[in-house]
């Protein structure tokens, strides 16, 4: 799969060990696994076969992207970068046909805002 990031920063992170490790610590080797994972990967259906990245389409204010697990409640947040996005019939993305990817975030969206 191809993979795209939000920003040159955000790549630059990613793609190093030494710059991952100072951004998000105990992260980092789990950070690029899954990227090595995603890359491996011909389409976004292959990686949800990976119990332990968990990959799955998020809901709400977040819907359209997806993420995988890292550790705890840290996830990889991504969303399928076509144009136009491949879908179902019914409306559904259509992961199968899913190989380019851009990377939005390392994330914990389960924190609840306190007002």
């Amino acid at each position: 799969m191809l993979i795209y990031y939000k920003s040159k920063a955000l790549e630059k992170d990613c793609n190093s060990f030494e710059r991952s490790t100072k951004r998000w610590g105990e992260l980092a080797p789990k950070i690029h696994q899954r990227l090595y994972e995603l890359k491996a990967t011909n389409n976004l259906a292959m990686v949800s076969t990976l119990p332990p990245a968990r990959c799955h389409e998020l809901t709400g204010n977040r819907k359209g992207q997806f993420s995988v697990t890292l550790l705890g409640p840290q996830r990889l947040v991504f969303e399928p970068y076509h144009d136009p996005l491949p879908l179902k019939e019914d409306g559904g993305v259509d992961i199968r046909k899913v190989t380019i990817i851009r990377i939005l975030e390392v994330a914990n969206y389960h924190e609840r805002k306190r007002t």
